[in-house]
């Protein structure tokens, strides 16, 4: 009851502030935009994010050190983090305690035996670990938190969104009373608890989504595959149990050989008495001691018994996880255009590190994509090679970056977006201290051949007023041009002074040609990259 308990919280803790990463509609009502609670709770106490982040940046940001409140107990308490705190291990209890066909009676009980594939999770550790030294930090596309966020934040919570507002919106126009007003009563709590002030879709929500269903549809055939087989935290906190003095204490005399506990065995940790208990697979569900008719089964501190401590691991696929860490990072490094060649739609959020530090830090968690108030930041698909996937970039024609907001800086978790204030940002209107060097995220260009006074002599200044630094980057001079009637027409053509640009995106995203924008943002210019700048400095 206790472990139910405790894993129901901490998943509605989990939502709760996942919901909370966003702007609410009274969150800016001062001016003042920021979150009003600690989004980044559970990544500062992910171990794995702590350790990765100390192995590429060689330094823990803020507050990862809070990681051992997770890392110190395991070492006396076993994988307890995993069976009664972690949101996504609780996603897959609960899934895989269904009884689908595929796991009933004897295959039931054969598929919670400990299987040698479950040693796959420490391979992925060890390369996710080894990247991480060599500067990437390829192993967030796997930790759960990173892996919930992105796929709750990303698909499941816009798509709820979208359907809450469909099926409201139309009963809140419904000619009779009772209906409408229970719509609209719905309507508003659900606006202040969950429902966003604007409907956000990203780029890659529905592989996102697709992916995540097929990992919660994987344990319908095998107990927490996604824990069992492949997660880095998971094999993380197995390692460090090794030294934990709780224990699963085996009374073989009371013991009948019934195979009960393996029916709700979570972990694959073999409970069974006619075989050695694996203490690194074990998520200290307990469901073994309850399932036991003879009470021959019980968790002990400081027992005496044959056991598995260690991860049956083997030194050949340890070499392989040391081996694949060291070599994926130059293989996918090799042509996904660090330098010049990088690709000049890749805006990086403002207040981001240089691309080689950035890759070094960022878990592609997707908070800082979830916070944007504009939903400009999405996740990379090719912008950024292989080794950025599913990273933050800025897309102007979706949305562009808000001057007063520094969301996606407060909401980092390991520094690959260095938290700034809007006074450091430099594009608020009278803060006096960064206004004189603004952090730029790249520069506007014009296509003359789409642009309306430049190519058809037609009158449009949209870019111009909504650009919204000062003075402002798009100013237009008058020009005389003769239409196709031959009259001669004054005309005011825009043009960007790139010394004032920041690469907000405002005038790329305001542009009324919508299948090809006349006004578009590039990285060149950029701010965090020196090599990026428009004219060098001479040195």
């Amino acid at each position: 009851m206790w472990r139910r308990i405790s894993q129901i919280f901490f998943l509605l803790l989990f939502l709760a502030l996942l919901i909370f990463t966003s702007l609410r509609p009274s969150a800016g009502a001062t001016g003042d935009i920021h979150l009003r609670a600690p989004v980044r709770l559970f990544f500062e106490l992910d171990p794995l994010v702590a350790l990765a982040n100390a192995l590429a940046g060689h330094a823990l940001y803020r507050g990862l050190i809070w990681s051992l409140l997770i890392l110190v107990p395991t070492l006396f308490l076993g994988r307890f983090f995993c069976g009664w705190i972690c949101p996504m291990g609780t996603l897959q209890h609960w899934i895989g305690s269904w009884q689908s066909e595929a796991k009933r009676g004897k295959q039931r009980v054969e598929s919670n035996r400990y299987k040698r594939w479950q040693t796959i999770k420490y391979v992925v550790l060890i390369a996710g670990l080894v990247a991480a030294a060599f500067g990437s930090m390829v192993i967030g596309w796997l930790d759960p938190f990173s892996l919930l966020v992105r796929s709750l934040g990303l698909a499941f919570l816009p798509a709820f969104n979208y359907a809450m507002r469909a099926v409201l919106t139309p009963l809140e126009r419904s000619p009779v009373g009772a209906i409408k007003s229970t719509a609209e009563g719905i309507h508003a709590v659900l606006g202040a608890l969950v429902l966003e002030f604007r409907q956000a879709h990203y780029a890659q929500g529905l592989a996102l989504g697709i992916l995540f269903l097929v990992i919660l549809f994987l344990s319908l055939r095998v107990t927490r595959l996604w824990c069992r087989s492949i997660c880095p935290l998971g094999a993380l906190l197995g390692a460090v149990s090794r030294w934990s003095v709780l224990g699963l204490h085996k009374d073989a005399e009371s013991c009948n050989n019934c195979n009960r506990c393996l029916l709700n065995c979570q972990g694959g940790d073999d409970p069974i008495g006619s075989a050695p208990w694996r203490k690194s697979e074990c998520v200290m569900c307990m469901n073994c001691v309850g399932s036991c008719p003879d009470h021959a089964l019980r968790f002990r501190f400081f027992r005496k018994e044959k056991e598995v401590a260690s991860p049956d691991l083997g030194r050949r696929r340890a070499i392989a996880g040391l081996a694949a860490g060291a070599a994926v990072v130059p293989l996918m490094r090799a042509n996904t255009g660090l330098g010049k060649s990088r690709h000049e739609r890749l805006l990086r959020p403002p207040g981001a590190l240089d691309e080689p530090d950035f890759l070094s830090r960022c878990i592609r968690c997707g908070e800082c994509m979830k916070v944007c108030p504009n939903n400009a930041l999405h996740p990379t698909l090719e912008e950024a090679g292989l080794e950025g996937l599913w990273s933050p970039t800025l897309v102007p024609r979706i949305g562009y970056c808000e001057p007063s907001c520094v969301l996606c800086s407060e909401v980092c978790p390991t520094g690959a977006i260095w938290q700034i204030t809007p006074q450091e940002k430099g594009w608020v209107v009278g803060v006096g201290g960064a206004q004189n060097q603004p952090v730029r995220l790249g520069t506007a260009f014009y296509d003359r051949g789409h642009c309306l006074p430049w190519a058809m002599a037609t009158d449009c200044i949209v870019c111009e007023e909504w650009c919204p630094v000062s003075p402002k980057a798009i100013y237009v001079e008058e020009a005389q041009v003769v239409d196709s009637a031959g009259n001669v027409k004054t005309l005011k053509q825009p043009r960007v002074d790139p010394s004032r640009c920041v690469g907000c995106g405002a005038c790329e995203y305001a542009c009324p040609l919508q299948e090809h924008p006349a006004v578009y943002v590039t990285s060149i210019g950029e701010s965090r990259s020196p090599s990026s700048q428009i004219l060098l400095s001479r040195k």
